[in-house]
């Protein structure tokens, strides 16, 4: 297995993206903020290319590739934000690129990987395997493979998102993040240990899909069936190698929240700060509110993940 990343590795990822990748904007809301009782920074991902922080990991990822690699192309598997990101950034550096994704996707991403001119391969996510489909079209088209969270290089390129927090931000005294298989996460640790040590680090997933928490209490990692949420971006398994072991060093908890409570965040970010997150980007919001009490009076950051959602579905929860 490739070393795990460092702090070392953001830092050349943030160099390497840079060219390509949105600085996205860090928001605020008094609202929010007089809700929660604690100063609350949103680093909102919902910005970047593709609509999520995907494209950070993809880019730096597919920019490492040899020449080799390049001519023969890429095959990822992914619900969606992973899918649109290797799609795009294949694109912009002249890769073929295979794309697995779940017949169920939202039709919105599955639209955006299909115009960047990712070639789908269609699959049930509750029956069949994506990681054994992507690893048999590597193998049988000499692709090289690029899981969405599992590997140095995207979780290098995920990082850069926290950095650019704490650069713009300063210290915080808790940040929350959305969890999925880790990537976002494990990146976010390494830049919040290097910039803010102090700093509370907690992951959050839906509910239905707590394999995160049970991995870091049982100290190994936990696989489950895919889980039934309206967070469509975290309906994982399980964490990958790189990313549990991170996790595992560098995390305080995992925590997380009801789909009720993702609905509604997503009112709360349209309605007061105007802005659309899908239901898995709202994760680290929804664990904030829960946890009012305990942070009253801090400093508290959240990455907003992304905000790829059809905007009938969108529409149709919140009025449910």
């Amino acid at each position: 297995m490739p070393q795990s990343p460092t702090y070392d590795d953001v830092r050349d990822a943030a160099a390497r993206i840079a060219p390509q990748a949105h600085r996205t904007p860090v928001l605020r809301s008094r609202l929010v903020n007089e809700s929660v009782g604690a100063d609350v920074v949103f680093k909102c991902e919902n910005f970047q290319r593709v609509g999520a922080f995907k494209f950070r990991g993809a880019f730096n990822a597919l920019s490492r590739f040899t020449p080799e690699q390049r001519r023969a192309g890429v095959v990822t598997y992914s619900s969606g934000n992973h899918a649109q990101a290797i799609a795009l950034a294949a694109r912009l550096l002249d890769i073929p690129a295979a794309i697995v994704m779940p017949h169920d996707a939202p039709a919105a991403k599955v639209a955006a990987t299909r115009g960047y001119g990712g070639q789908i391969v269609a699959y049930d996510r509750y029956t069949e395997d994506r990681e054994e489909i992507g690893r048999a079209l590597a193998a049988e088209r000499g692709l090289t493979l690029i899981p969405p969270y599992d590997h140095p290089d995207v979780i290098a390129g995920q990082g850069t998102a926290a950095m650019e927090l704490f650069e713009e931000a300063g210290d915080l005294d808790a940040l929350f993040v959305p969890l999925g298989g880790g990537g976002l996460l494990s990146g976010t640790a390494l830049a919040t240990r290097a910039l803010s040590p102090a700093c509370r680090l907690y992951g959050v997933e839906p509910e239905a899909g707590d394999d995160g928490r049970r991995s870091l209490r049982a100290g190994a990692v936990v696989h489950i069936d895919t889980p039934e949420t309206i967070a469509d971006g975290a309906q994982t398994q399980h964490l990958g190698a790189h990313t549990f072991e991170i996790i595992r060093r560098d995390v305080d908890d995992v925590l997380t929240a009801a789909d009720a409570e993702l609905v509604e965040c997503m009112r709360i970010f349209g309605s007061i700060m105007k802005i659309v997150v899908e239901p898995t980007g709202c994760l680290g919001f929804a664990a904030v509110r829960n946890l009012a009490a305990d942070l009253a009076g801090q400093r508290v950051g959240v990455i907003v993940s992304g905000g790829n959602v059809d905007l009938d579905r969108f529409a149709s929860l919140l009025v449910s």
